[in-house]
């Protein structure tokens, strides 16, 4: 079983442009994404899929400087994006992760990524997003290849080829969905890049945590920033875009 992730990125983010490539603590977003990803041990390949944009050249001198495989396609049709990055890879089960989140806990996608190989027989797609339960920012989806070119042949919505998932866990076309919750509700926090408030909340978290841990995981954060609740107020009133914005 080959598993991989795929990271979407691109450098044309409306409300914060080139956000992948900020650099905290001297490294940049895309950087702290793939260094996280890498301590995982249930990831096989990882492959950044970006856009054809010349623009995401940058993207792709990062990918190569660290070593890190990439598929350039659609700009907005990121399902075929994902698709052919994961026909490319031989992919047999998908992580889709999003570069925005360099906060990300590598430990909780090998949980996930374990409950979904023991229920592959069972799941066709494993989240922690439909019902949330964890902060934005820790956002994972894992689903088997075949849902994957199922959603990719028969999806034709705009905002099911702009947001890869959402023709997988539209219940009318009865794939088999598990939803992970964690045992405590951190959803009221946000710890996604997407504004100037959200690089302020993960910098001020990356200068906490980074230099004292490493690769810090959730419950390091949650501590964090219930020790510093002006940090947690800073981008607590920002509202996630919707789908299709």
């Amino acid at each position: 079983m080959n598993i991989v992730c795929i990271i979407q990125a691109r450098m044309g983010s409306t409300r914060l442009p080139k956000k992948v490539m900020k650099k905290i603590c001297g490294k940049t977003v895309l950087e702290h994404d793939i260094n996280r990803l890498k301590l995982s041990k249930n990831i096989d390949e990882i492959v950044i899929a970006t856009t054809t944009n010349k623009e995401d050249d940058e993207i792709i001198k990062e990918a190569e400087r660290l070593k890190v495989k990439y598929y350039r396609g659609a700009e907005e049709d990121v399902l075929s994006r994902y698709y052919y990055a994961a026909k490319d890879s031989k992919a047999d089960v998908i992580i889709r992760i999003t570069s925005d989140c360099p906060c990300l806990d590598y430990k909780l996608l090998d949980d996930m990524v374990n409950i979904y190989i023991k229920n592959k027989d069972k799941y066709d797609y494993v989240n922690n997003t439909l019902e949330r339960t964890y902060p934005r920012g820790y956002d994972i989806e894992i689903f088997s290849f075949v849902a994957l070119e199922e959603a990719f042949n028969k999806a034709n919505l705009k905002y099911e080829r702009e947001h890869v998932t959402p023709y997988i866990y539209d219940k009318k076309n009865n794939f088999r969905i598990l939803c992970y919750k964690n045992n405590q509700d951190y959803s009221k926090y946000r710890i996604t890049l997407d504004t100037k408030e959200d690089l302020k909340v993960i910098e001020s978290i990356y200068e906490g945590l980074y230099e004292k841990k490493g690769y810090f995981l959730l419950n390091d954060v949650i501590e964090f920033l219930n020790n510093n609740p002006k940090i947690a107020d800073i981008n607590k009133n920002i509202e996630q875009k919707k789908l299709g914005e």
